[in-house]
Order: structure tokens, then C-alpha cells, then sequence
């Protein structure tokens, strides 16, 4: 069986920046074992496969090591594929996801994900977190992914995470003012396959409505400061945010399987 795979850079406008993420558009779905083993050949933060339904696209993700409720730069490798390479007529692509409906729609060369508001709660930062970081946040917060608040972007890129004893605890944002951004962070899920994700959209759903509410708000310029970086623009709709940025096709290619 041969499949097609393209690989994108998301949330970067050239090559070997953002986060790279396999896209594999599918004619009808393939046993989850398969796409797994896909997922860890790849060995990309994510793999994004989807199958047409209707007007939409069913969309799910892969790390190497599990499937995921939710993705940013997966989904907009989606779209950046569906939109520049298979013809997708019309400005929004429709998803349909563990996490529910989700879109992307064009805004210039930017595409845009409408995707759901994570908000956190404020919670004392677990013992076992503080050690793994090697550092004590000035503010921690609870949502699917923990969300540790530091002084500043030096802090920030200061962190050298214990990632043995960081997995297990839960997905982790390291986040911050920016210095010439509203805000900066990074993310740590080692529980996931991942030690460090270069950038991720759906981190931003957390981040995003803490800073709007911090900042006073709700249009935002983040940036993550992992090795590879990438710059996003968040904007707090309520329950939704939209989570901007750019994509560049990196590679066309065939799997055998």
C-alpha cells in the first residue's frame, strides 16, 4: 500500500523553523496500530492523518509515542496541505476532532485556528514539577496542560528540565512577558514522546486567555523560544481562541506500508 505524506513547518514562513509536523491525507481510515507505527517511524512531534466526511474532515494526531485530544501546528499543517497542495476550494477548512469541531481559514498568507478555550484555575505548584524544572514559577496554574508563570524571558530560557522526572507529572508551558513579544513560552511533554515542542498551537489555548486577562488584552504576539522558534498570534474570543501563523511545505513524499 503506498500513502501519501507531506511534511510542513508550522507557525514559520521559512524552512527548518516552527514546528514540523507529517500530514497524511487519507482515502478511508487504517487500523490505529498502523498509524501509530507511522507516527514513530516519522518521529515528528506529531503526525496528522484526516479522512473527507461531507463538507468536513475527520482529523486526528499522533505523537511517537500516543494519540492526542489536541493539536495546533498539526492542524495547521492540515490545512496548509488541503488549501496549497489538494485544492481545497474556499477560505475555512472544517474539522472534526476528539476536542470537537474545529476550523482554519485563510487571512492573507496567514492561516488563522479557531480552536476551543483551555483557561487555567490557580494551584499550588506541585513539589515534584518545581524540582523537575529546577526552578520555582511565581505563579502556577491547573488546565490540560499545567501552566507555570515565570518573572521574565530569561527565566524562561533559563529552564534545563529534569525530562526523566518531569514525565508522568503532565504537559507543561513555561511561559513569560516577552521582551518584544506580549508574551514568550515554551512546552515540555516528555509523557508524550516529546521532551520539547518547538512550537505549539494548542498550548495557546491556556496561555492565550491568561495573558489576555493579565495584559487587559485580547489580540496577542507570542512567540515560543524553543531552538527552532516560531511566532503566533493569539486573539480571546470567549470560548474560542484564534490562534494565527504562517506554514511552508518542507517535502512530498510517498510511505510504502
Amino acid at each position: 500500500m503506498e500513502l501519501p505524506i507531506y511534511q510542513v513547518d508550522a507557525f514559520a514562513s521559512r524552512a527548518f523553523a516552527g514546528n514540523p509536523a507529517a500530514v497524511c491525507p487519507l482515502e478511508r481510515w487504517l487500523p490505529d496500530e498502523l498509524l501509530q507505527n507511522i507516527g514513530i517511524e516519522n518521529n515528528l512531534s506529531e503526525t496528522a492523518f484526516f479522512v473527507r466526511e461531507g463538507d468536513a474532515y475527520h482529523l486526528r494526531w499522533f505523537t511517537p509515542a500516543r494519540e492526542v485530544d489536541l493539536c495546533g501546528h498539526a492542524t495547521l499543517a492540515s490545512a496548509h496541505v488541503l488549501f496549497h497542495e489538494l485544492g481545497h476550494e474556499g477560505d475555512v477548512v472544517r474539522f472534526q476532532s476528539r476536542s470537537g469541531p474545529l476550523s482554519v481559514g485563510r487571512d492573507g498568507e496567514r492561516l488563522v485556528l479557531d480552536f476551543p478555550a483551555r483557561p487555567g484555575e490557580v494551584h499550588e505548584a506541585p513539589q515534584e514539577i518545581v524540582s523537575a524544572l529546577g526552578a520555582t514559577p511565581v505563579e502556577f496554574l491547573r488546565a490540560p496542560y499545567w501552566l507555570a508563570i515565570f518573572e521574565d524571558e530569561a527565566a524562561v530560557r533559563a529552564l534545563e528540565p529534569d525530562f526523566r522526572a518531569l514525565k508522568g507529572l503532565g504537559n507543561l508551558i513555561a511561559s513569560a512577558p516577552g521582551s518584544d513579544v506580549d508574551f514568550v513560552s515554551r512546552f515540555f511533554a516528555p509523557e508524550s514522546g516529546v521532551d520539547e515542542d518547538p512550537v505549539t498551537g494548542s498550548a495557546h489555548c491556556t496561555s492565550g486567555p491568561y495573558w489576555a486577562e493579565r495584559l487587559g488584552k485580547t489580540t496577542l504576539k507570542a512567540r515560543q523560544i524553543s531552538q527552532r522558534s516560531g511566532e503566533v498570534e493569539c486573539e480571546v474570543r470567549g470560548e474560542r481562541v484564534l490562534i494565527g501563523g504562517h506554514a511552508t511545505l518542507y517535502m512530498r513524499g510517498t510511505i510504502y506500508v
